[in-house]
């Protein structure tokens, strides 16, 4: 693995905050470690306090375990964190790992891209951890090393530099109604490059706010076959979330079935999300009790054999 570029990153673990690991949150330049656990054989422990504080991935082969919501990667590949056709954001979060063919789909889809929406390249944002598992904040899926958000804004024309890797903002593709997309930002070349992420035989669905796929669904042309595996979903206003089917031969990952119901277009399909009470929720009438964590004992049992392995050598 080339580790080099990062390897003053995995000297030290990452604060992030419990509001959610999202574009729009900066991260830091100089990280500090997580502090020692006082008991981490508390079986009341979160999972993420265990698998935040593995700073590389672990010393076996590749292996995906457990369902994109619970469970953990063993084996796990970095994603370089600069190619002619991509950079890595968020570098302080040391969530740029994933499956081999996570990575490798995500080079393909950046050459891809530039070749067909003549897109500059793309910014890659939260994959998984290096042994994936629960994360401190932010998702609750990107466990297994199968998810990946690509930020909806192309690549600036120069190498960024750490700085402007860890508080560079995403821009909003989304009108301020949350009808429709921002005419103004959103452009033909997303469509094309939602398209060719959606094409990959490997992808499974892809997330986007539903006020995109209400754009793609106008914007389509030609062979529309692709629209069936994007799905709107909450949020996902400045970034696509890519999500790829259980490797072959992967026998202990739970991954989802195929999506159905066509391409997604129709008044029905979209309803739902536009709807008032989804768009502006009312607040709740008494406060949320927060849920406990997920701790290792619901994760799948080979999650604890991750987590005690070695590291991977640089």
């Amino acid at each position: 693995m080339h580790l080099r570029p990062i390897v003053f990153l995995l000297l030290s673990a990452v604060i992030v905050s419990a509001t959610g690991a999202l574009a729009q949150d900066k991260g830091s330049v100089d990280p500090k470690p997580l502090p020692p656990l006082a008991n981490p054989n508390d079986p009341k422990l979160g999972a993420k306090e265990l698998f935040a504080r593995k700073l590389l991935p672990a010393a076996m082969p590749t292996r995906v375990i457990g369902s994109y919501i619970k469970g953990c990667i063993a084996g796990a590949a970095p994603m370089p964190i600069n190619g002619d056709t991509w950079q890595v954001m968020r570098l302080s979060r040391n969530r740029n790992w994933g499956h081999p063919d996570l990575v490798a789909l995500l080079k393909r889809l950046s050459i891809k891209a530039h070749k067909d929406a003549d897109w500059p390249g793309i910014l890659v944002g939260d994959m998984g951890q290096p042994r994936g598992g629960p994360a401190l904040s932010g998702h609750a899926s990107h466990q297994i090393g199968l998810d990946a958000d690509v930020w909806l804004t192309p690549m600036p024309d120069h190498r960024l530099s750490r700085e402007e890797r860890e508080e560079m903002s995403a821009v909003m593709m989304v009108r301020p109604d949350r009808l429709d997309v921002d005419p103004k930002v959103f452009t033909p070349g997303h469509v094309l490059v939602l398209r060719d992420a959606a094409q990959e035989p490997s992808v499974q669905r892809i997330f986007v706010n539903p006020a995109i796929k209400k754009a793609l669904c106008r914007e389509a042309k030609g062979d529309r076959s692709w629209l069936a595996k994007i799905r709107p979903w909450y949020g996902h206003d400045y970034h696509f979330h890519i999500r790829m089917a259980c490797p072959p031969g992967n026998s202990e990952c739970q991954g989802q079935p195929p999506q159905t119901g066509g391409e997604g277009c129709s008044a029905a399909d979209l309803a739902y999300w536009f709807k008032d009470s989804v768009l502006h929720p009312p607040p709740p009438t008494t406060p949320p009790k927060p849920r406990p964590p997920m701790t290792l004992a619901q994760l799948p049992a080979a999650c604890r054999q991750v987590l005690a392995a070695p590291d991977a050598k640089p």
